[in-house]
């Protein structure tokens, strides 16, 4: 829990003091956002020239804790399982959150130099996305690892990935082989990076809900930390086959920290955005949260508000193409209560609001397919 809780705060104060410069630096180098203005919403008003690539910082701000984290662990007494070195589990999460980081990165880049909303055009931006999620997902699946404790003992080979579906746990019953497994993942990859970068659309919005689902995946981590099959001092049947849960833990809460010390700069109004560079990282990140938990079904409840927001998109789409009339006003969903007349502020709190309920039900289930398993 100490490493834990120096990931934390590393990130949290980097990201917190460090943005501020990251503002004056993209100022000074013109890399303003592209603001629409001809499409009637209030919150575009005032925000043309606002810095963007705001993500670059909590990115940074998360590898960094991620290091800070570790030299932490090393202080741990012997009595206490740690994995004291880099593992693959950290490759593949950083890996993820970093490279989807940086197709978002062209993207942002693109926009600024050419002027314009349009960066990475749609395949560019796909085929990005396909090649993160395919390289980090054929290394979380075919490359396990043995493991040390501090005490020197082996624990297990588990891969970070598995090749069965997974709700809570692991499905036996929906085995999908290790090709099927990647595709799996690339896919997850996709739908969390999009789904996150759709929701990035008012100060704050998805920056807050990430925090959630991210700090949400932190105390999922360590509970299976806690009770983890790989720990020699619980032996309960219970316990949970995942490959370095305390590793997870101490990323996902770095990356959460993160995101509420850049959230003091990003909140409305925001003095600078996290642009796609953030959207992406995050939702990468996130992607990658849910294939090392083994809760990849249990995302579309986690990240509830990134689902619902994406889904408005996918109706607009699917509606307008069949029978040439909008569901919405704008999508995606929030620009639809922004022309309905709600405040950009209003629609944040209560977007909020649903992210929270989402993360709430998730923890619920999961907490009480525990309670099941242990009765």
């Amino acid at each position: 829990m100490r490493a834990v809780i120096v990931a934390i705060g590393v990130a949290f104060l980097i990201s917190l003091f460090c943005t501020p410069i990251a503002i004056k630096v993209f100022a000074r180098l013109k890399a303003g956002q592209p603001i629409r203005s001809n499409l009637g919403l209030a919150s575009n008003e005032g925000k043309k020239g606002t810095p963007t690539m705001g993500g670059v910082v909590f990115i940074l701000a998360t590898v960094i804790a991620y290091v800070a984290g570790h030299l932490a662990l090393t202080t741990l007494p012997d009595a206490q399982i740690a994995q004291v070195e880099p593992t693959i589990t950290a490759l593949v999460l950083l890996g993820l959150m970093v490279f989807s980081g940086a197709v978002g990165f062209i993207d942002d880049f693109l926009k600024v130099r050419k002027r314009h909303s349009g960066g990475l055009n749609k395949r560019g931006k796909l085929a990005g996305q396909i090649l993160v999620g395919a390289v980090f997902g054929a290394v979380a699946v075919y490359f396990p690892s043995s493991m040390t404790d501090v005490r020197g003992n082996a624990t297990n080979t588990e891969t970070v990935g598995s090749t069965t579906l997974s709700f809570i746990r692991d499905i036996p019953a929906l085995e999908i082989g290790k090709i099927g497994a990647v595709i799996v993942i690339i896919m997850v990859v996709m739908a969390a990076t999009n789904g996150v970068n759709l929701t990035d659309g008012l100060d704050g919005l998805a920056t807050g809900a990430s925090v959630m689902v991210l700090a949400a995946y932190a105390l999922i981590a360590f509970w299976q930390y806690r009770h983890w099959c790989a720990d020699p001092n619980y032996t309960e049947s219970y316990c949970y086959t995942v490959r370095d849960p305390l590793e997870i833990a101490l990323i996902a809460g770095a990356a959460a920290g993160a995101c509420v010390g850049f959230l003091w700069w990003n909140t409305s109004p925001a003095r600078i955005f996290m642009g796609d560079t953030g959207a992406l990282g995050l939702g990468g990140l996130i992607a990658g949260m849910a294939m090392s938990t083994r809760t990849i079904l249990l995302l579309p409840i986690l990240g509830g508000l990134f689902v619902i927001i994406t889904m408005s998109v996918v109706i607009q789409i699917i509606s307008f193409r069949t029978t040439g009339k909008r569901v919405f006003r704008m999508s995606p969903l929030q620009h639809h209560f922004e022309l309905a007349g709600w405040s950009e502020v209003n629609i944040v709190v209560r977007f909020w609001i649903i992210a929270g309920i989402g993360v709430a039900i998730a923890l619920g289930l999961f907490y009480s397919e525990f309670l099941a398993a242990v009765s």
